[in-house]
């Protein structure tokens, strides 16, 4: 995904810090925005791997750090919840004049609290999602419960939260109990999608079955297993980031000219991205994404089918598409064309020799067909031998001229 760093006014004039993350090739149907849990940030990671599954379905995605934390401006102990959430609709302004209003809103723990007081105060917002979010804002007072009564007396405290010192104020212990969640629920007006795990030490379960009754339909609620609080299980925030992506588009409006863009994007026309320290590659083709990554034994992820696996793909799929065409125009009984591929590489020290060889090769690839439907022996023998004349077996086989130059790209 490609990251801009962007900053704008919060509610009460200090700058804050974002991220815009945008689709690989910059093609944007729709905008989210991403409010943080108490005291993370925006580049905590679960947050920019929930923001990278968005991007890959073209859903922009703007997280942001609140007042006083991470990059932002302001001193934290002068904030409010009142002041997040005001803070919310500052970011949602700032989208709609830069970018795209956000069509969707979603919060991490207390950030769930707040875009669920936001959502009616952002009318461009079509769907809410929460992660491991409280059912009431004050249930985040326990976390400095040992300082209430200093925070009471002196009007602030400073309080150690997940390793980091920070100064609460008497504001935002008392501005916590102000906000009646139950009714700002009930009266939501967006379809609802709650995330919890069962196993959340921080915020407990039973916030998410209070946020779910309150809701009305449409809601649905997904368990996050033994997920912890923060998601920093790599595959639960990505599980998070797939489901979400697929359940927003449900409400979401695909824009009529991102569609005309996708159909006569150019024949063959294809973005690849790579971004800093993985192998994970996120790739778009005519509006279509999917991510390509390499095997742990070399280091990747495995969050995606390798290069090869897709070179492997692109022979198969033509093939059995071919096989499909030839079929249908001949009239014969094809029910079904199965192709199966494997590759594999020659050793080197098997390339002196092959190079005597007129067809010398590298690379080698074994490919099994399996022709299902009351054929005859004639119509069989004729579709395997059509096989090899499908479009990406004569590009592998007749050899491929590449041509690269550099394009000046953008620092961000």
């Amino acid at each position: 995904m490609i990251n801009e760093r962007v900053t704008f006014p919060g509610a009460h004039g200090d700058e804050l810090s974002a991220r815009l993350s945008l689709p690989p090739d910059g093609d944007v149907v729709a905008c989210a925005l991403f409010a943080h849990c108490f005291t993370c940030s925006k580049d905590l990671k679960p947050v920019v791997n929930i923001s990278r599954a968005l991007t890959q379905q073209r859903i922009a995605v703007l997280r942001f750090d609140f007042t006083g934390l991470g990059e932002s401006e302001g001193d934290f102990a002068d904030t409010t919840f009142t002041s997040n959430v005001e803070d919310l609709e500052a970011a949602a302004a700032y989208m709609a004049r830069e970018v795209e209003a956000p069509s969707i809103l979603i919060g991490h723990s207390l950030g769930g609290a707040a875009v669920l007081q936001a959502a009616r105060r952002i009318e461009s917002a079509r769907a809410v999602a929460t992660i491991g979010a409280p059912f009431d804002p004050k249930h985040v007072k326990h976390l400095f419960s040992g300082s209430l009564e200093e925070i009471e007396s002196r009007g602030e405290a400073e309080v150690v939260l997940a390793g980091r010192r920070f100064r609460v104020g008497r504001a935002f212990v008392e501005d916590l109990a102000e906000h009646r969640m139950e009714e700002t629920i009930r009266e939501l007006g967006r379809p609802l999608l709650i995330f919890h795990s069962p196993v959340d030490r921080v915020v407990g379960v039973e916030n998410a079955q209070r946020v779910y009754e309150a809701a009305r339909h449409p809601k649905s609620f997904v368990s996050l297993d033994r997920a912890d609080h923060l998601l920093l299980d790599e595959a639960d925030s990505h599980y998070v980031g797939v489901v979400l992506a697929a359940w927003a588009g449900r409400y979401l409006d695909t824009s009529p000219d991102a569609e005309i863009e996708a159909e006569e994007a150019p024949e063959g026309r294809l973005t690849t991205r790579t971004g800093a320290g993985a192998f994970r590659t996120e790739v778009v083709a005519r509006g279509h994404a999917l991510l390509v990554d390499e095997p742990r034994s070399v280091g990747g992820e495995e969050l995606g089918p390798t290069p090869y696996d897709l070179l492997l793909a692109a022979l198969g799929a033509c093939t059995s598409m071919t096989l499909r065409m030839y079929a249908d125009r001949k009239g014969w009984p094809l029910e079904e064309a199965v192709v199966r591929l494997e590759h594999s590489k020659i050793h080197r020290e098997d390339e002196e020799r092959l190079e005597e060889e007129e067809d010398a090769r590298l690379d080698r690839i074994d490919r099994e067909i399996e022709l299902i439907g009351p054929l005859d022996r004639e119509e069989r023998e004729q579709l395997v031998e059509i096989a090899s004349r499908c479009p990406v077996h004569r590009t592998l086989d007749t050899g491929v001229r590449i041509s690269t130059r550099e394009e000046p790209g953008s620092s961000r």
